[in-house]
């Protein structure tokens, strides 16, 4: 015989944990800020350990605390999803991911076939920046570090290549930087600093890298390139088709690894779900 203690006493606690807060923990489950307090203790009497060091204005893990709480959610997420296999069969194979609209079309869809090869039950639903995260089962981001307060990890560093078309290289197939308009991708409102760093890397001086145009999308930056507008530095993984097919051309061998690259974050919530699980699995083979 199993002896637990009270299964409220676990998911008030769960509650608390997440957002370090009695009164919050209070308002998700509907009840009073003394009732969390009180199955808190009761949890902690039963363990024989605190949980919580209790500050003034703000509550902090104890090493017990931040030892049980992942362990417990995952344990709640393995009983929700149990029940919704009996619930609803429909709703338990569908996975909500959000995903830059450029990884998408660029990696993703080109690698789904392989995915529902792989997990013929599970449907995916792919969004992209529109919607709140908090209803998404995993987020692929386009970002420099982890994310606190989530399980992140990073699938790819972004590799960069310097591309034109072909037209404006010169009969020598080379290409004269100072006659030409630089094209920038922004993000959160400013341009990326790979210019500057490619230019560093190749020992180019002279070249203003900030001049140019500017695009608020990487899918826009390979169309002007392809076009003609002007040469730009991308993620080599992002312009395969191009450079296969020779609508773009690198015009230097000098590549530049980082500082972005694409993470995936599962909030602590979803972490135990057997369809997260499997996708995450899946992305990692898939980025090797």
């Amino acid at each position: 015989m199993r002896t637990l203690p009270s299964l409220t006493a676990l998911r008030v606690f769960e509650e608390t944990g997440k957002h370090l807060s009695f009164t919050r923990a209070a308002q998700e489950l509907h009840v009073t800020q003394g009732a969390v307090s009180r199955q808190v203790k009761q949890l902690e009497d039963y363990l024989g350990t605190a949980l919580f060091i209790r500050h003034h204005h703000r509550l902090e893990l104890t090493d017990a605390g931040r030892q049980l709480l992942p362990q417990l959610a995952q344990s709640f997420n393995l009983m929700e999803n149990a029940l919704q296999q009996l619930r609803d069969p429909n709703q338990r194979q569908k996975l909500n991911i959000l995903v830059p609209p450029t990884f998408s079309t660029r990696w993703l869809v080109s690698r789904l076939a392989d995915f529902r090869k792989r997990y013929p039950e599970l449907t995916l639903s792919v969004k992209d920046s529109q919607g709140e995260e908090g209803s998404y089962d995993c987020v692929i981001r386009f970002g420099r570090t982890a994310q606190p307060r989530c399980y992140s990890e990073l699938l790819m560093l972004e590799r960069h290549v310097a591309v034109c078309a072909p037209q404006l290289l010169d009969a020598n197939g080379e290409l004269d930087l100072a006659q030409q308009s630089l094209l920038h991708i922004l993000h959160k409102g400013r341009p990326l600093e790979v210019w500057q760093a490619w230019l560093s890397a190749a020992g180019i001086e002279g070249i203003d890298p900030n001049q140019g145009m500017e695009f608020s999308t990487l899918d826009q930056v390979i169309n002007a390139a392809v076009a003609g507008a002007g040469p730009a530095i991308i993620d080599r993984t992002m312009i395969t088709k191009e450079l296969n097919a020779g609508t773009l051309v690198a015009f230097s061998d000098i590549e530049v690894d980082g500082p972005f690259g694409y993470w995936l974050d599962v909030s602590r919530d979803r972490q135990g779900l057997a369809k997260v699980m499997r996708f995450t699995e899946w992305l990692r083979d898939s980025s090797k």
